[in-house]
């Protein structure tokens, strides 16, 4: 229905300004008519020529340029069409200003050309051409336009895809290791073992029907990390310190799923596990003004090869952010047997895709 109402705009438009141009042209032979009757005969004119005119500038839009685009038409034979109904357009023009707009419209108060004057015939087919030429300007603008909106509909639809992957990887592995939490203290006879299930039920719980979107609020992110860092405590009791600080002038803060967990998975896969004596984890997160400083370390072992492992294991998240924020900082660093993450989100650049 949009389409419709914009073509009969267009050629309402199209037809003031052509009854503008008519007054202009033969007013002043007939200055002694009102300018309602002027207005009239100008009217009747432009109905008159306009068919002349949708014939070539429609041929144009529905024959013409499909079969440019499909190239499955030789561009002789478009050549061909276009020629043969652009002169049958100003044959049409022609007649119908000499056998119906002159005698019939004007009573031949102006002039007479022949039907096949040269000169008037020039002006019929600019009059034509510059309609047809709009039309067709105006016809390849929203071609280009709509291919655009593709454009950019696959675009997001890609990041989208993309986005989703990454998210979909984490909790697989956030899974994997947790069941290999729960293995570990079933070999062991664990009383803890139980209370590790209920636990991971009520995380999985969370992640499958309250994290669907695109956003969770700050404080469920920390909640889900928290619930994570307990299990692994429970697992590595004695041995495992774990110091979490917090300090934010609003959890309420909105932020992308599940992107501070995997730095504390990370802490624990390459930090905690590679190691046989006492462990540390510590964390600090402080949001002001909807900036979040998040900061983790942990000993390692320090292996080389296992830093280059760590930097591939966070590429996921580096991704995440590229994707949904525009301004973050990302810095991390192994050395002297301390691996640490350090990351500032501005937590309000959240990028649309």
């Amino acid at each position: 229905m949009k389409r419709p109402l914009l073509h009969i705009s267009f050629w309402t438009v199209y037809m003031l300004q052509d009854m503008l141009l008519a007054l202009t042209w033969y007013g002043p032979a007939m200055k002694h008519m009102s300018n309602g009757l002027l207005l009239w005969m100008a009217f009747q004119g432009a109905v008159g020529i306009l068919p002349a005119k949708l014939l070539i500038s429609y041929y144009l839009l529905e024959v013409s340029i499909p079969q440019v685009l499909s190239g499955k038409v030789s561009m002789g034979r478009i050549v061909a069409g276009v020629l043969v109904v652009f002169s049958l357009s100003v044959l049409m023009y022609r007649a119908v200003s000499f056998y119906y707009t002159f005698p019939y419209v004007y009573h031949n108060r102006t002039t007479q050309p022949n039907l096949l004057d040269i000169p008037t015939v020039l002006v019929s087919f600019i009059d034509i051409g510059f309609i047809a030429g709009l039309a067709v300007a105006l016809k390849f603008v929203r071609i280009q336009l709509d291919a655009r909106e593709r454009e950019k509909s696959l675009i997001k639809e890609k990041l989208e895809t993309e986005l989703k992957f990454l998210r979909n990887q984490i909790n697989p592995h956030f899974l994997l290791n947790t069941l290999n939490n729960i293995y570990a203290l079933a070999r062991k006879g664990a009383d803890e073992t139980a209370e590790v299930v209920l636990r991971l039920s009520e995380l999985l719980q969370f992640m499958l029907y309250e994290s669907s979107g695109n956003f969770i609020t700050l404080r469920d992110e920390i909640k889900v990390f928290e619930g994570y860092l307990e299990l692994e405590m429970i697992r590595y009791s004695e041995r495992l310190s774990v110091s979490l600080h917090k300090e934010t002038d609003n959890d309420s803060y909105l932020i992308t799923p599940f992107l501070l967990l995997p730095f504390v998975e990370n802490a624990f896969k390459h930090g905690v596990s590679e190691t046989r004596h006492e462990s540390f984890v510590n964390i600090d997160i402080t949001v002001k003004e909807g900036v979040l400083h998040f900061m983790i370390e942990n000993n390692y072992p320090g292996k080389k090869d296992e830093t280059h492992t760590m930097n591939i294991g966070l590429r996921n998240v580096r991704r995440q952010l590229e994707l949904s924020y525009r301004d973050y900082d990302l810095n991390v660093r192994a050395e002297d047997q301390l691996f640490t993450v350090k990351l500032t989100l501005n937590l309000k650049s959240h990028v649309e895709i």
